[in-house]
Formats: C-alpha cells, sequence, structure tokens
C-alpha cells in the first residue's frame, strides 16, 4: 500500500465484551488484549508505520472496581517486563505519556527500565497513554506555557500555537486514528492532537483486531484524500 500513516494511534476498547460473550471474566478478555496488541506491534513494524500510539489506561478508568484496576496494573507490569527483549531486539523504542507518578513503585520502576534499554532505538516508536487523559494533558500544558510566559515577562503575542504544541505530552499529530470495540467516540484520547486525523471505527473487539482487520483501517487511510482546509483541486496541484 502506497500513502500509508506515518502516526497510528489505538483505542484498544472491548476487551471485557470480548470476554463476556465467551463466558470468561474480564481478566481472560485483557490478557487476549495483550496478544493482540503484540500482533499489532508487529504488523506496524512490517507496514513501515513510524510512530504507534496506545491507549493502555486512562485517567477516567480508575473508576472502575479495584480487583480490576490491580489486575491491569499486574499485567501490564508482567507484559513490559517479558515483551522487553523482544521489543529490543526488534529495535522498537518505548515511551509513556501520562501521569506515571500514582501507580505503584515496581509499574514506575518497568516503566523506566524500559524507557532507559530502548531509548536509543530508531525503529517504531511505541506510545503507551497510561493514566492519561486529554483535558489534563491541555490544563497541563496551558500551565508550563503560563509558566513560562510569567518568567520571560513576554507578551501575550508571544503565545503561539507551536509554543503551546511543544508543552504536550504527545506534540505530534496522529495520521490514524482507529478505534475498536464498536464505540464511536475519543473518549478523553489526544484531545489536541486529533483535530485533523483521519478517524475510523470498528466493530471488531479489540483481542480479535487482527493482521486483516488492522489491514483493513489501513487501506481506509489510504483510500482518503487529506486537505486540510484546502480544495481537492489543490491539493492535486501540490
Amino acid at each position: 500500500m502506497n500513502n500509508m500513516p506515518e502516526h497510528v494511534a489505538i483505542v484498544m476498547d472491548g476487551n471485557g465484551r470480548w470476554a463476556k460473550n465467551r463466558g470468561l471474566p474480564r481478566a481472560a478478555g485483557h490478557k487476549a488484549g495483550i496478544d493482540a496488541l503484540r500482533g499489532t506491534v508487529e504488523h506496524s513494524i512490517y507496514r513501515g508505520i513510524k510512530t504507534l500510539t496506545v491507549y493502555v489506561f486512562s485517567s477516567e478508568n480508575w473508576q472502575r472496581p479495584d480487583d480490576e484496576v490491580a489486575l491491569l496494573i499486574e499485567l501490564f507490569i508482567a507484559a513490559l517486563n517479558d515483551e522487553l527483549d523482544e521489543l529490543d531486539k526488534n529495535n522498537v523504542r518505548l515511551s509513556f505519556i501520562g501521569d506515571i507518578s500514582v501507580f505503584p513503585d515496581a509499574l514506575q520502576a518497568s516503566v523506566a527500565r524500559a524507557g532507559r534499554r530502548t531509548s536509543a532505538n530508531s525503529g517504531l516508536n511505541l506510545i503507551i497513554a497510561i493514566n492519561y487523559g486529554g483535558r489534563r494533558e491541555i490544563m497541563s500544558a496551558c500551565k508550563k506555557l503560563f509558566a513560562a510566559w510569567s518568567k520571560e515577562s513576554g507578551s501575550v503575542d508571544d503565545i503561539s500555537e507551536e509554543s503551546f504544541r511543544k508543552r504536550l505530552d504527545l506534540p505530534d499529530y496522529p495520521d490514524l486514528f482507529i478505534r475498536t470495540g464498536g464505540e464511536v467516540r475519543i473518549s478523553n484520547f489526544l484531545l489536541w492532537q486529533l483535530a485533523y486525523t483521519e478517524m475510523y471505527f470498528t466493530d471488531v473487539y479489540w483481542p480479535d483486531f487482527n493482521t486483516l482487520e488492522y489491514d483493513k483501517a489501513l487501506e481506509s487511510y489510504v483510500g482518503r484524500q487529506r486537505r486540510f482546509g484546502r480544495t481537492s483541486e489543490q491539493v492535486r496541484e501540490k
């Protein structure tokens, strides 16, 4: 496929419903979701995707039952530790966005170790959004920008979209947004960054999101014309 997206962002939804439909505990769905993520990372590398950002745990997920939150944290630590060698061998660079500081020390240590271990890798940039919320990110960027502006005693005219963007957790713009599980919303994910991102929604639950389903999303993107406010004629002339 030509004209592939450079940056793909995914809301991995439907683990619990996938498990329920099979008469399994929700934990089984989350474990199957890890397998689906592994396959998605591998296929991203195969397709030449440069950056993959995945929504692992939102700032709203703390409202789930305590035992499920504890399980998700435990699974995340185990997955990081189990997959790190393979990710590093495949030249994947791991980075993280969101407030990690509220998590147990074991998770923070695994995150720090994974970041250090893969920091020099030049292949797929895998960005894990954990305890992330788009509104919180925007508020945090506003505070950072205001602090810098106050310190420098600058003019309000010095505040620009670019200076704001640089203070976001993720200063990049995804080309393609994918959400699985049949819901048609972005759920407080990358609110600033998705302004001109192409959207793709599928009813497929995340554990069933295999390479065939991923290719359907990529093919949908390839067939679109991204105009960014211009006319079709302007895009073709460019």
